[in-house]
């Protein structure tokens, strides 16, 4: 992060109590940013917006739903934004099974209500839709997926991701004309890190069954992710929105994979298996129950955003589980979380780049 370019810059951040945009919010108002959110209540209780105290660093806070055009238009109008982050989003692949419309509104035609009531306001000079891996035609294979690789989605939640996709481009490229603000596609892995109660995801449900003694029924172990602590990605997102801003930063302009070393795609067992060295009372076991469709291995290729963007990976994937286990710890104990969580920012920032 250059800090003096984040000292003062008004940010328009969509999904800010959800867990990847509320560290996103401290971490960009701990820079000095004037940080307006908008997003729907918490999605969970507990939630890292209430317990990081989230809202007392932002400059504003309003509560809407992506899907309102007219709130959006006026929220972001307000906030006289001069960089955008776009994070709201239906974020669960099996959720989306149960609701598919709902899923294709809020990330299809939320996305498209952002960009437009960016385009409209003015004085917007860099726009990063954030969407996700999943975005990518998966094909099993063991070859990570580039920023070029053809779009896809088995399932409702990944093909909105897509789509979202295509209408991020689509306002990239029809409406780039001066004084329009210069807008990119961010896709992640499988972040996880401290503050994520989210339903049906590993690390969460993980912490859930330790939390109340009980062992982890896991449906698929042998699943491969590219697995990363959520400070990565947002490292990426943050340096991406530096890069816009550049007085050449039309050629940043594009899709950008943001994901961990290679050696940080594994399977599910060996992540339960080290989460367990630092939370040895953690157990879990196999059911092969059958469910919905999911990806059994999926990789990114971050080549770009390291050569392009000066970008890497700082926590491999035992320290970003060991991280997250001792933010968990300190939630239990009744630490302050504020702090915790910007005690784990500033280590991250020190950190080494990973090789």
């Amino acid at each position: 992060m250059n800090r003096a370019f984040w000292r003062g810059k008004r940010v328009f951040l969509t999904g800010h109590t959800g867990f990847k945009g509320g560290w996103l919010a401290l971490w960009l108002a701990g820079a000095g940013a004037e940080v307006h959110g908008f997003a729907l209540e918490p999605p969970t209780t507990p939630n890292l917006f209430d317990e990081a105290c989230v809202q007392a660093s932002l400059a504003s806070h309003v509560v809407g739903d992506i899907r309102d055009a007219a709130l959006v238009g006026r929220a972001l109008a307000a906030a006289a934004p001069e960089v955008v982050f776009h994070m709201a989003a239906q974020p669960l692949v099996r959720l989306s099974y149960d609701q598919p419309l709902e899923t294709f509104a809020t990330n299809v035609m939320g996305t498209a209500h952002l960009l437009e009531a960016a385009r409209r306001a003015g004085g917007v000079q860099a726009l990063v839709s954030v969407t996700t891996d999943k975005c990518y035609q998966n094909k099993e294979w063991f070859w990570s997926y580039r920023e070029d690789e053809p779009l896809g989605g088995h399932d409702p939640y990944s093909a909105s991701k897509a789509c979202a996709e295509l209408v991020t481009a689509a306002w990239r490229t029809s409406f780039a004309v001066d004084g329009a603000p210069r807008i990119a596609s961010a896709r992640a892995g499988n972040v996880i890190g401290g503050g994520d109660w989210a339903l049906d995801r590993l690390v969460p449900d993980a912490l859930r069954a330790f939390d109340a003694g009980t062992e982890l029924a896991v449906r698929r172990p042998a699943a491969v992710r590219p697995w990363q602590h959520v400070l990565e990605p947002l490292s990426g997102y943050i340096r991406l929105a530096e890069r816009l801003c550049d007085a050449d930063g039309d050629k940043a302009a594009g899709a950008w994979n943001f994901g961990p070393a290679e050696a940080d795609a594994r399977p599910v067992s060996w992540v339960l298996d080290e989460l367990a060295r630092t939370l040895p009372e953690l157990g879990w076991r196999a059911t092969g129950e059958p469910s919905v469709h999911e990806a059994g291995l999926l990789k990114l290729d971050s080549a770009k955003a390291r050569g392009l963007l000066g970008w890497a990976p700082r926590w491999g994937l035992a320290i970003a589980l060991a991280n997250t286990a001792a933010w968990h710890r300190a939630w239990r104990s009744g630490a302050d979380m504020g702090d915790v969580t910007r005690v784990q920012i500033a280590a991250y920032e020190e950190a080494a780049v990973v090789a």
